[in-house]
Order: C-alpha cells, then sequence, then structure tokens
C-alpha cells in the first residue's frame, strides 16, 4: 500500500496547537515537534472500533499492548524487557517529572546537556532539583558531540540524575555505542541514574545507523536507567497522549510509581488503543515515512547549502533540524523569520542562541514554500 505523505493535512479541522498559533497570519508554523502526516490507516481502523464500543472508563494497558511493547523492543533494538518492567503514563514530560522527582532528595543537581528539548531544562527545577548544564561541544556542519571532560566538569558532588536526549532534540544526533559508553561509565563512577529520553528512537534517517538504547550497554547500566518511549513522535499521535517508562531496577521502579502517585492520571483508553496498533501494525507506513523524511531532508540540506550566513549539522534522527543562525546577527532571529512567513522555534528556549529549530516532518510543498521564504528574509 502507498501512503500519502504529499497531500496537506486539513489544518482547519484540526485545531491543533501547532496551526492555531499563527491563526489568521500568513506563517507556516515548523516549530513544535508533531508532523503535518495523517497517522497510520490502521491506527485510525483500530481508533474508530474503539470508539463504536462507547464506553470510555479507566483503562489499563492490555496484555497484548504490553506484548507489542516487549516484541517491538527485541525486534527493534535487541533489547529483552520484561513486563514488569514497563510503568505506564500519560505523557513523556511527566516521566521526565517523576523521575525528577523519584530521584536522589530536594536540592540534588539534575545535569543536562545544552542545547537540548526545553521541558529537560524547565522539570528540575519544579521538582525542587538544581540544574547542572553542560554544553554540547562542536556544532556548525562539524555536528556536536558531549567531551568526556567537560561531562565530568560539570557534574557536583550534589548530582544524583543525568537526563538524556537520545537520539537528541534538537541537534539530530545518534548517539554511538562509545560515547554512550562514555556517558554511563562516568555516571556509574559517579553513582548518577540515568533517564535516557528515547521518543525518536525508530526515526531513524541515516540508513548506516541503528539505535542503541542506552539500557542494552549492560546489566550495570540497565540497573541504573530509566527509559522513557512513546510512539507519538514515530506515528503522529502526540495528542493522544501514551507513553511508558522501562525500569530494570525494581528498587527505582518503585520509587518511580511512588513519586507519580496522586500526580500521573491514568493514559486514556484511545491513547492505550493508538499505541497498540502503532508498534503493531505501523510498520509499513513508517518506513514510506522515514524515506519521505530522508527526502525532505536531502532537499532541505541542498537549499541550506546555498546559505552561507546559516549552517546545518547532519540529522542523524529524527524530524528537526538544528540552524545555526549567528552570522546573521539578529537580536531575535525567531521573530525575523515570522516577519518573512515562517514560524521556527527559537533556540533560546533550548538553550542555544542564535540558532533555530525548524520541523521538516511536512509535505514537500510546504518546506519548499518555507525554504522560499526563509531565502527571502535572508536577502
Amino acid at each position: 500500500m502507498k501512503f500519502d505523505f504529499g497531500t496537506p493535512a486539513a489544518k482547519d479541522i484540526t485545531n491543533s496547537l501547532k496551526w492555531s498559533k499563527y491563526a489568521g497570519r500568513d506563517i507556516l508554523p515548523m516549530w513544535v515537534a508533531d508532523m503535518d502526516f495523517r497517522c497510520p490507516p490502521t491506527v485510525m481502523e483500530a481508533l474508530h472500533q474503539r470508539v463504536e464500543q462507547g464506553v470510555f472508563g479507566y483503562g489499563t494497558p492490555s496484555e497484548d499492548l504490553v506484548g507489542v511493547v516487549v516484541d517491538t523492543l527485541e525486534r527493534e533494538f535487541q533489547w529483552k524487557v520484561e513486563p514488569d518492567w514497563l510503568v505506564w503514563l500519560p505523557g513523556l514530560v511527566s516521566g521526565l517529572s517523576v523521575t525528577c522527582k523519584a530521584v536522589g532528595k530536594p536540592g540534588d543537581g539534575v545535569v543536562v546537556n545544552t542545547p537540548v528539548y526545553p521541558p529537560f531544562l524547565k522539570v528540575p527545577g519544579l521538582m525542587d532539583r538544581n540544574l547542572e548544564t553542560v554544553s554540547l561541544s562542536g556544532g556548525n556542519e562539524q555536528g556536536w558531540t558531549l567531551d568526556r571532560r567537560r561531562f565530568e566538569a560539570g557534574i557536583s558532588k550534589e548530582t544524583s540524575l543525568f537526563l538524556l536526549c537520545h537520539p537528541h532534540n534538537p541537534v539530530g544526533r545518534m548517539w554511538t555505542e562509545e560515547e554512550l559508553a562514555m556517558m554511563a561509565e562516568v555516571c556509574l563512577e559517579n553513582r548518577i541514574i540515568i533517564c535516557s529520553d528515547e521518543i525518536h528512537n525508530q526515526l531513524v534517517l541515516d540508513p548506516k545507523r541503528r539505535h542503541k538504547p542506552m539500557a542494552t550497554l549492560g546489566a550495570d547500566v540497565a540497573a541504573r536507567t530509566i527509559t522513557l518511549l512513546a510512539p507519538s513522535k514515530t506515528f503522529n499521535v502526540p495528542g493522544l497522549g501514551c507513553s511508558l517508562a522501562v525500569i530494570p531496577d525494581e528498587g527505582i521502579r518503585r520509587r518511580f510509581v511512588h513519586a507519580g502517585m496522586g500526580i500521573v492520571p491514568h493514559v486514556n483508553v484511545l491513547g492505550l488503543t493508538a499505541a497498540e496498533a502503532c508498534w503493531k501494525d505501523g510498520g509499513p507506513w513508517l518506513a514510506q515515512l522515514t524515506e519521505y523524511l530522508t527526502g525532505n531532508l536531502e532537499y532541505l540540506k541542498s537549499r541550506v547549502a546555498g546559505w552561507s550566513s546559516v549552517s546545518m549539522p547532519e540529522v542523524e534522527a529524527t524530524f528537526l533540524a538544528w540552524l545555526d543562525v549567528q552570522k546573521l546577527e539578529l537580536k531575535d532571529p525567531a521573530a525575523h523569520f515570522e516577519n518573512h512567513g515562517v514560524g521556527l522555534s527559537d533556540g533560546r528556549e533550548f538553550g542555544g542562541p542564535g540558532h533555530l529549530r525548524l520541523n521538516f516532518g511536512c509535505p514537500r510543498s510546504i518546506l519548499e514554500t518555507a525554504c522560499d521564504r526563509m531565502e527571502a528574509g535572508l536577502r
């Protein structure tokens, strides 16, 4: 079956956060990380069948859903997971919050690498933890890396938790096994728990690469790792709110569950239904999506290559590009391009001033128009 990724979604009826931000203005929304594609038909069919039941009480993950998750992790990543390691959540950000609350004590340090997905920077403080930032090295066309000495220097005696973004949002890196091993070694030496956000793990655009879950590096690493997963980014169902944490260690899992009591609600029944359909039957759709996103990325790279004042590192995974616009010397780069009809994410929100994040998870025609408008803004 051939899936259609080239026809723009009916934005006038989706009532989406992404499109409503610029309602009534001729600005293309290329900011928040959801795609402009209809989700897999198998997911819509499963949702229709569930809606027809007409009863929407509190839901619980079925044995079939748990089995699908376990099978998917083993098939895709050679990761053998026990069903009782899974803790279900209504969203990945709530998983970050619960992790911060469950690990350590108030006043402990939580280390993150900047630039990074904005909730990483906000959640520690909301949970009475101290944010500790370690900036990534490199950037531009050379790509981003994490320097070991810089990482070790950024850890304090109070650090109890490392929030890892893998694959990385916004820089698009897929950390290599060697890089992951370095991070894990530093954390083990300092008795730091790792929380690995792997929500983009199936959106791999580099055909030579394969995602390596942090927890698969060894039993000692797995025993100190909380992995956060969701089908939302991969299959474009973020509004249905279904995520999970994989926590092999029983003690950490118990503290995690306790930390969420009275705060974290049940996952809604439609989210559970969609998740099962995504991971069970979404493979053919995902294969074609990956091919389409790779084409979008190649197109974007060709356009950016012609912009002498803008650079972009290689995107190995995700549908997000991290643009370095520091040479433009603009006071407010995001506002500048909004004035030229393109809404991008402001790098300052990620701890990366002078950068912009561009979401290329859209029909090619929208991306082409956005690039034309950005080029006009550069002139």
